[in-house]
């Protein structure tokens, strides 16, 4: 009875519009003490317990230093400076633009780990540029929207720090090395679409007639922006630094070059900056305290092993149930952010993980595809969101755009399920 009040007050309070931690929080909270209802409050002591332990992990440190470094970098200049470099090397012509604007998101995927701020930093570029290229305003969000999506695969990557929080034997190195290459993969797989749709439809008639940035100029521009993944990743292959130490690392580099180098952040501009993104990191980390009171509730009310058996013993088989596991995300990723996405499934998903032996990483990787398809599938798409209000259209007149991408994407899902060595060869290769 117990445990179906859980869901019902968690799903209800959705319905009614509660934001997802409060709902979280509250549903655990009123399961908790009706199943402790003989110890009266002191059963709920268990509340602010799991509150506190649901955040009191070191990885977790790393998520507001990541957030911080997108909002630097997307005010320093570093991504028009990435652009002009793309442009220079592959030039003029239809389609080009869609495919630097992918290339610049990806690229900037080694540096922020935060997919709405990669999407407004490569928006506020190249949504522009696009249509002054005579790139229709919804096609251009599509692709920002959808390239943006790269960023929490490329490390470093917010989910993949959430997700080593939830799952033993998944460290943040390993899923940061297993992203890696599905991360360029999934890059990769959206170029084709974008060229094809912007060459089908003669988009971007323009293009050919504007000026080209010359190569050197535009390569010494870049450079301190080029150099930016190499320091992070390489500092923590290196053993200079642990993940969390790269994004205090990345915060100081970001601050030197939009203040020192580029001079395009001044002092008064820090206040701002440190204002965006203690608020984005205070709301994903109170999302991520409240679900600890949500995932309680469900281990001590003995609601977990109940739907695995559940699962296990439904004769769907390994990639049946894996199957339906991807259809239920894939759905419920059109409706909930990523971070919500792991903290509610995860804790139920593991036994079955267990279950089958499907290696951590690999189904983190997985996990992370699907969450990266929520970030541009409507109607909830936050990458979607920013790109539309930067390009102003409605995120309905993108649909007939980025269906494609979203399609193009999901291949690259099937191939990590079907080749797990996608994900695993490198963590492997670099003895993670």
């Amino acid at each position: 009875m117990i445990p179906a009040l859980l869901f019902a007050a968690f799903i209800l309070m959705m319905l009614v519009g509660v934001p997802i931690g409060a709902a979280l929080g509250l549903a655990g909270a009123v399961a908790i003490g009706l199943a402790n209802a003989d110890a009266q409050w002191f059963g709920l002591l268990a509340v602010p317990q799991n509150f506190y332990a649901g955040l009191g992990k070191y990885p977790l440190l790393a998520i507001p230093m990541f957030v911080l470094v997108g909002s630097i970098f997307d005010r320093s200049g570093v991504a028009l400076r990435l652009v002009n470099f793309a442009i220079a090397l592959v030039g003029r012509g239809p389609g080009m633009l869609p495919l630097v604007a992918i290339v610049v998101a990806m690229f900037l995927g080694g540096i922020s780990g935060s997919g709405p701020a990669n999407a407004a930093a490569v928006g506020a570029v190249m949504i522009g540029a696009m249509s002054r290229a005579g790139y229709p305003a919804a096609y251009s969000a599509s692709v920002v929207g959808a390239a943006a999506a790269t960023d929490i695969l490329i490390p470093p990557s917010v989910a993949f720090i959430v997700y080593s929080v939830l799952v033993p034997g998944a460290s943040v190195p390993a899923l940061f090395a297993a992203g890696m290459v599905p991360g360029v993969l999934a890059g990769l797989a959206l170029i084709v679409p974008a060229v094809w749709l912007a060459r089908r439809h003669r988009m971007g008639a323009l293009e050919a007639t504007l000026p080209r940035p010359p190569f050197w100029k535009s390569f010494r521009d870049a450079i301190w922006g080029l150099a930016a993944p190499v320091l992070i990743l390489g500092g923590m292959r290196a053993g200079w630094f642990t993940p969390t130490e790269a994004a205090v690392v990345a915060v100081f580099y970001g601050l030197f070059i939009g203040m020192a180098v580029h001079r395009t952040i001044k002092v008064r501009d820090l206040f701002v900056i440190l204002r965006e993104s203690g608020e984005l990191s205070a709301v994903i980390l109170l999302v991520v305290s409240l679900a600890g009171i949500f995932a309680y509730s469900l281990s001590t009310l003995g609601v977990i092993d109940p739907v695995t058996r559940a699962i296990v013993n439904s004769g769907l088989g390994e990639y049946g149930v894996l199957s339906l596991l991807i259809l239920l995300l894939i759905t419920v990723g059109m409706f909930l952010d990523g971070v919500s996405i792991f903290l509610i499934f995860v804790p139920l998903l593991w036994p079955i993980v267990q279950h089958y032996q499907w290696d951590p990483v690999w189904f983190g990787v997985i996990l992370t595809l699907k969450v990266a398809l929520g970030q541009f599938t409507p109607p909830l798409a936050v990458n979607l969101m920013v790109s539309c209000r930067i390009a102003g259209v409605r995120m309905e007149e993108t649909v007939r755009w980025v269906g494609w991408m979203l399609f193009a994407m999901f291949l690259v899902m099937v191939a990590v399920i079907a080749w797990p060595q996608l994900a695993l060869w490198l963590p492997h290769a670099l003895g993670y």
